[in-house]
């Protein structure tokens, strides 16, 4: 237990009794001040504690119910998907990216649970567990990618691209993959250099650079051309899902291990990392379900096909 929280632990008696669990014991540098605030918070019961069932039935089942219901209305409306964007089935491509995100996160999320860069209260879980990590991650996983895609089918057809012929931007592919590869490099060097407050940060671009970097280098002027949807699916989500995550943090649902991260608290709640982490996976999510849909990926796949097939 850190001294911090031990001197939590020791004043909590009049914090309760000053009914005010946002005074702290004197002299704590900013990152010591948001491990005991959460610490107290949980200690004495403020806010009220959320079942991690609870959060994904309230901030994951409800929204993705809602889009179904819109999808399903729209499209009894008569208002479909650009042409554009309907290479293959949307639902059918969802589910391949949630078969994709269960097989390459589980591995990462129960390194980070089991070197304790992030924990859950176990009061507030089911009890279950596959490997180190609670069984509503898993759903947390499905549900993420299942209530993107669906966000970025009701963009497809609510704000889609103008009606321009695509145009290849070798260039814009080239500048994408190689930013991307920089921000995996720089999360590279923060592990090698065994910096422990960049362990989070560097664990997560080292994960999810991988993926947006394989999505540009194949489609980056792909995403540009049907960049409405996409945005329009991919900021909001963002911040969202970033929000959520921050009451669930507030309320002691899950915990970010303070040592093991930058220290950089988004309004005074919510880790720099955590809002990294949501960019980086509804990036992976919207940017791979537009590329696999669109059809200007197909002509390309079949071009780069045959160049291979050209080869002795």
């Amino acid at each position: 237990m850190s001294a911090c929280w031990k001197l939590c632990e020791e004043t909590c008696t009049s914090a309760i009794s000053r009914a005010s669990p946002r005074e702290f014991p004197p002299g704590l540098s900013p990152i010591q001040e948001w491990e005991c605030r959460i610490r107290l918070e949980n200690l004495v019961g403020y806010p009220a504690r959320m079942a991690y069932l609870y959060f994904l039935a309230v901030f994951v089942g409800i929204p993705t119910l809602f889009f179904a219901l819109l999808n399903a209305t729209l499209r009894r409306l008569g208002i479909e998907l650009p042409s554009s964007l309907q290479a293959w089935p949307v639902l059918t491509v969802v589910g391949g990216h949630v078969l994709l995100a269960l097989v390459y996160t589980t591995p990462w999320d129960n390194y980070l649970v089991a070197t304790r860069v992030w924990w859950y209260n176990p009061d507030l879980v089911l009890g279950f567990t596959l490997g180190y990590v609670p069984f509503e991650e898993y759903l947390f996983f499905v549900g993420q990618t299942v209530l993107l895609g669906l966000a970025l089918l009701v963009a497809g057809r609510l704000v889609p691209d103008p009606a321009l012929s695509f145009r290849p931007r070798p260039f814009l592919r080239l500048g994408s993959a190689g930013l991307a590869l920089v921000a995996w490099l720089f999360g590279l060097l923060l592990l090698f250099r065994d910096h422990l407050p960049g362990t989070y940060i560097g664990l997560e671009l080292v994960w999810g650079m991988i993926p947006i970097l394989i999505q540009f280098t194949f489609g980056a002027d792909i995403l540009w051309h049907h960049r409405r949807p996409v945005l329009w699916t991919l900021l909001p989500g963002t911040l969202y899902l970033a929000g959520a995550d921050a009451l669930a943090i507030r309320s002691g649902t899950w915990t970010i291990d303070p040592e093991q991260s930058l220290g950089v608290i988004l309004g005074g709640i919510l880790p720099l990392e955590e809002f990294v982490f949501f960019l980086l996976t509804s990036s992976m999510v919207v940017f791979g379900v537009t590329l696999v849909i669109a059809k200007e990926s197909h002509v390309r796949a079949r071009w780069f096909s045959g160049r291979l097939r050209s080869f002795p």
